[in-house]
């Protein structure tokens, strides 16, 4: 499990930094393991990407699952879960982060409940006046992506990123005087577009 645990770390750091062809030859070497050790892990490179897509849901679901069981909601709720997802960073293999997007049941399962979850923040700040009514789990979703991606790897991004974050917390703390320029875009939205991204790696794996 140790060598388990070490090889997801490493291969997660690299694909980040170098993206999904990165040798795993490489990646065995970096975590201090003969190659045949990943290959009995892992049959092939769409094997691996696929445990780490996996995984990266599993932490994100976790992190949800403590805000809520902490009581946070509306803004304080988004502010937690994008200063968390930033602590994860190129741990984070994801297809808003340029992995192959998967499209078994689970993977698919994941994305609603981290969706759904998120929006429930919204939803309660928006009751409590604390959140604008036009804010969507995409837009939080999408921000996570992108303060990630690349994931800061020097103090200096570390706190431009942190910027972002009190930036975007902000604007939807902000009332809604003026529309957003653009209407929301909803989880399904981006099923599709990931679908069609999909075709850049293989077929959707359903």
């Amino acid at each position: 499990m140790a060598n388990r645990e070490k090889i997801l770390t490493v291969a997660a750091e690299l694909i980040s930094q170098r993206g999904p062809h990165v040798p795993l030859a490489e990646i065995a070497e970096a975590a201090g393991v003969g190659v045949g050790t990943l290959y009995r892990g892992w049959s092939d490179r769409v094997a691996l990407l696929h445990t780490l897509e996996h995984r990266a849901y599993d932490q994100l679901i976790a992190i949800l699952d403590r805000i809520e069981d902490a009581g946070q909601t509306g803004a304080d709720a988004v502010e937690t879960y994008l200063h968390e997802s930033l602590n994860l960073g190129d741990q984070l293999v994801l297809p808003l982060r340029g992995a192959p997007p998967l499209f078994d049941k689970d993977a698919i399962a994941a994305r609603a409940r981290i969706f759904a979850a998120v929006e429930r923040f919204l939803d309660d700040g928006k009751r409590n006046g604390n959140v604008r009514v036009d804010v969507h789990a995409s837009d939080v979703v999408y921000c996570a992506s992108q303060i990630t991606n690349p994931a800061p790897d020097t103090p200096a991004l570390q706190k431009l990123a942190r910027r972002h974050i009190a930036l975007f917390v902000h604007s939807i703390r902000s009332p809604a005087d003026q529309p957003l320029a653009e209407s929301a875009v909803s989880p399904r939205d981006i099923e599709k577009s990931l679908a069609k991204r999909a075709s850049r790696f293989g077929k959707p794996d359903h």
